[in-house]
């Protein structure tokens, strides 16, 4: 952690929270859920090494960003437009910069490269795949249909109930439950019956520690799970506002990574999609899709070095 500096930038009318280190052309690094700017620690003091400025914020809702009452103010509007009004202050001097997402994160980069195209020089993308807009199918309704009203998805979408939930299960156990998981299946969480409560033990692996954890935990107790739930809760809001990109395709450089043993990767038709050509076609200039072996979905963490190399051979076409 040492060298990184933190500070607090006013940007499309609230406070965000960025950490960053380094100089040189900029990494946009974009969190998921439930992670924070902390979960890029090991690639912001790498890439701060190898000449370049890491900057990781916390994203709306999250950590020390604030995080506004009105749920549906959580849009990818809404936080495309938190991004790029940072950028416009932390990085005014360069028109264009690479960007790296994980998790929500990657669906926030896909969003950012669709409507902004013109401000990313190039992106890797872990995780979620781009998944062109359905016209005919509200994304919740389809999740449902595939997966029932137990999938984590589902269960999030009911204001103030997963939230209380998570305070009687504790918050210790709910992070140690999602920044661990490892299990290829669809994440189905059953009320009482999900990451092992009430009382069987969490082993943490090597690569999440104790102190990793107690960081997440300082942060969450000050605000709790909305902000980052009220993502979820704008997935077909989402897809109403976007009707016009309907059909558009991506139109930056990607490379995209995903581990064998990713939740996300193990989702019906996904290895189809991006084994045989059909995410190629709606991301033209995709030069790479890195399958990890033995690798779930927090692959950034669990094998940082490989993945700092995936990321810093990619970019340096540039």
């Amino acid at each position: 952690m040492e060298g990184i500096e933190h500070r607090v930038i006013k940007a499309n009318g609230i406070n965000i929270h960025v950490a960053e280190k380094g100089k040189g052309p900029v990494i946009l690094f974009l969190h998921g859920f439930p992670e924070l700017w902390y979960t890029w620690r090991n690639q912001i003091t790498a890439f701060a090494s190898l000449g370049y400025r890491a900057l990781a914020p916390d994203l709306r809702g999250f950590g020390e960003t604030e995080a506004p009452d009105d749920a549906s103010t959580y849009t990818s509007l809404h936080v495309v437009g938190d991004l790029i009004a940072l950028l416009d202050v932390v990085a005014a001097d360069q028109d264009q910069v690479f960007v790296v997402g994980h998790d929500w994160g990657a669906l926030i980069a896909w969003w950012l490269c669709m409507f902004r195209p013109d401000r990313v020089k190039a992106l890797v993308n872990m995780s979620v795949a781009f998944n062109p807009r359905n016209p005919n199918m509200k994304p919740l309704e389809g999740l449902r249909a595939l997966y029932g009203d137990d999938y984590y998805i589902c269960r999030f979408q009911e204001p103030g109930v997963i939230e209380a939930e998570f305070r009687e299960m504790g918050y210790e156990r709910v992070l140690k439950g999602f920044l661990t998981y490892r299990d290829p299946c669809p994440l189905l969480i059953p009320k009482g019956k999900y990451f092992g409560q009430p009382d069987t033990p969490i082993s943490l692996p090597s690569w999440f520690s104790e102190e990793d954890c107690k960081y997440y935990l300082s942060q969450y107790e000050k605000k709790g799970f909305t902000g980052g739930l009220n993502y979820y809760r704008n997935i077909n809001l989402n897809w109403q506002l976007t009707a016009p990109w309907t059909g558009s395709k991506i139109k930056v450089p990607v490379k995209f990574i995903v581990g064998d043993q990713d939740l996300t990767y193990n989702a019906p038709g996904i290895k189809d999609y991006l084994h045989k050509g059909s995410l190629k076609k709606n991301v033209p200039l995709l030069e790479e899709v890195v399958m990890m072996e033995g690798v779930a979905h927090f692959l950034h963490e669990e094998k940082p070095d490989e993945v700092n190399k995936h990321i810093h051979d990619f970019f340096n076409k540039f």
